[in-house]
Formats: C-alpha cells, sequence, structure tokens
C-alpha cells in the first residue's frame, strides 16, 4: 500500500480545508460530592481559518471552561470526558502533556481574564516576552526583543520600549492586560482563545484591541474564539455566535442572525437586557429566575424554568436542529418573528 500522502490545507480551495477548531460533543465534567458537575455537556462547534467566533452566555454557563478544555488547562477534580477536539485535523485529547506544552503558546495561544495568570511577578516584561518566542522559535535575542517591543506598541502601550524593562507590579490593572494580550501574538498562532480580555480595559483601549485583533484575523488568517458576556462586543467583533446556556450551546450563526433576528428564547432575553437609549427612564430588563445548578442537573431543556414559552414538551431533551439559513437551534419553541434587535 502506497503511504498517504501529505495535503498543504493552505494551498487548498477555502471551502476544502479543514477548519482550524473542530469541536465535537465535547463534555466536562468535576466530581463533588454531590456528583458529577456537568459544565460543559455535548458543546460542538467550529472555527474556520480566519474566523473570529463569539461565545456568549451568562456567567457560569460553562464558556471559560469550554475554552480551558480546548487547551488542556483542566486541573482535578476537573476532567475532560468525552468528545473531540480537532486542531487542524487531529485530536488534541490524545496529545501527551509535552506535545500540548509545545502547542500551547505556539500554535495554540490563550488571553485569561487575570493578567497574572499570564505574566510572572518577579520578571521583567523582556525576559517574559523574548522567553515566549524562544522556547517555540529559533532566532536571536535581539530579534526576539524587536518583536517583544513591535506587539507591545500594537497594543497601545506607550514608549514600549522602555516598558519591556519594567515588572508586572509597574503596570496598571488594564496595561497588564495589554501585555498579557501582546504575549499572546507574539508566536503568530493558528488559534487564540481569548476568555473576555477587555473587562478591565476602558472603551477607547478596548476598541484598539478588538480592531487589533480583526486586523490579525485578516491579515495572518488567525482563528479567534472570544469568550465573553458582552453582546455589544460580539456584534462588533465576531463573524459568528455561539450563546451558551447551562453548559449547552443553544443558538449559534452568523452574527447577524443571531443580532437582528434570535431565535432561542434565551438568546432573545440576552438581547433584550442590553440597556438601550431608546428605552430611557424605564426599569432594565432581567431574565427571571436562575441558572440550574450543574449537579444534579434534570432532563429536559434546562431554560424552562425562566423561559415564558415553556410546554410540557420541554420536559424532554430538545434536539439540535439546522435550519434554512444555516443557524443551529436548541428549542421545541422558538422565536418565529422576533422584535428589532435593542441599539
Amino acid at each position: 500500500m502506497m503511504p498517504a500522502i501529505p495535503v498543504d490545507q493552505d494551498a487548498l480551495p477555502a471551502n476544502l480545508r479543514r477548519p482550524t477548531l473542530a469541536v465535537e460533543d465535547l463534555r466536562t465534567h468535576f466530581l463533588g460530592r454531590s456528583g458529577p458537575a456537568r459544565a460543559v455537556d455535548g458543546v460542538s462547534f467550529r472555527v474556520e481559518q480566519g474566523e473570529i467566533l463569539g461565545l456568549v452566555g451568562e456567567s457560569g454557563s460553562g464558556k471559560s471552561v469550554t475554552g480551558a478544555s480546548i487547551m488542556g488547562l483542566v486541573d482535578k477534580p476537573g476532567e475532560v470526558v468525552g468528545g473531540r477536539i480537532l486542531f487542524k485535523g487531529d485530536n488534541l485529547r490524545e496529545y501527551d502533556r509535552e506535545r500540548l506544552r509545545q502547542l500551547r503558546g505556539n500554535r495554540i495561544a490563550m488571553i485569561f481574564q487575570d493578567p497574572m495568570m499570564t505574566l510572572n511577578p518577579v520578571l521583567r516584561i523582556d525576559t517574559q516576552m523574548i522567553e515566549a518566542i524562544l522556547a517555540h522559535e529559533r532566532i536571536g535575542k535581539p530579534a526576539g526583543r524587536v518583536r517583544a517591543r513591535d506587539a507591545l506598541s500594537r497594543v497601545g502601550i506607550a514608549s514600549p520600549e522602555e516598558r519591556l524593562h519594567a515588572y508586572p507590579h509597574q503596570f496598571s490593572g488594564g496595561m497588564r492586560q495589554r501585555v498579557a494580550i501582546a504575549i499572546a501574538l507574539l508566536n503568530r498562532p493558528d488559534l487564540i482563545i481569548a476568555d473576555e480580555p477587555t473587562t478591565a480595559l476602558d472603551v477607547t483601549i478596548q476598541a484598539q484591541i478588538l480592531h487589533e485583533m480583526q486586523a490579525l484575523c485578516r491579515e495572518s488568517g488567525t482563528s479567534l474564539i472570544w469568550i465573553t458576556h458582552d453582546l455589544a462586543v460580539v456584534a462588533g467583533l465576531a463573524d459568528r455566535v455561539a450563546v451558551m446556556y447551562a453548559g449547552r450551546i443553544v443558538e449559534q450563526g452568523s452574527t447577524a442572525q443571531i443580532i437582528e433576528s434570535a431565535r432561542h428564547p434565551y438568546t432573545r432575553a440576552l438581547m433584550d437586557s442590553i440597556p438601550s437609549r431608546g428605552v430611557r427612564g424605564q426599569p432594565l430588563r432581567q431574565i427571571p429566575g436562575s441558572p440550574q445548578s450543574p449537579f444534579n442537573r434534570p432532563s429536559g431543556c434546562a431554560f424552562r424554568d425562566r423561559c415564558p414559552r415553556a410546554t410540557q414538551a420541554c420536559l424532554q431533551e430538545p434536539p439540535v436542529t439546522v435550519e434554512q439559513d444555516g443557524r443551529e437551534l436548541r428549542c421545541f419553541h422558538p422565536i418565529i418573528a422576533a422584535a428589532t434587535a435593542p441599539a
């Protein structure tokens, strides 16, 4: 039998390339005294080359655990118990610890919400950034220093040459987050997972970072998963949106589809809770009730106790349906004619 000839994916037409990432039926549980907590419970999505996917949901919906599961950063008592994580066609769940370590920070990078999860408080910024480059690439320290300086400049840090000599405690919280973002960009990864990285930044710097991330994806083909609870950020950043609730994706589609005509009642409730200038003087809308506990979660639709459209049918597990426009939906009673999205 002739040996298989490796295929250069970049040389193929866009419609024939493998996606940068394909997550299939991912399940991550945390063991506790009351049984396993199903933090991620059957999540599936794809991210194409150069595409930006917004992963949206309330706190506790499983967004961050999904990102950590992809990176292989789930610590005990957590464990990925099922599914496949296909990066460029390779199942990351089959990688050993050393192979994953070589992948992280090089071809896959993660930006955490807390920058001190990235930065070492006792090392200068230049030391940390240059080591991040040299760990994966054989270039001299002078060339690494130039790349580190340019990365700081791209994320809006003034006097980047001087700032390379500083320690993390000499930066404000927002500037530390910008350094963490710069480190993620150093090795021009194929995939970046950003876990609410602009929460601590002011609006002006946030807009600059979002612009830089979009430019990076366009120019280099880097794929981006942007984890957030802020639909306003996703509306101006992402190509596609996946909405998570109780460890599952309940609706996903193009950004225009989700923002302009949300079909799942939970997505619609998230849209309605956004403050709008069009309803000045009126109380802000909120989603009634609380999310279900991940421990011993009952069968059926997890949103049914908070949903105004729920019926007896919602006691059963709603299947995933693919609509004619390509939108994926997990609901027995989707909204047929959605209201205009808030400004």
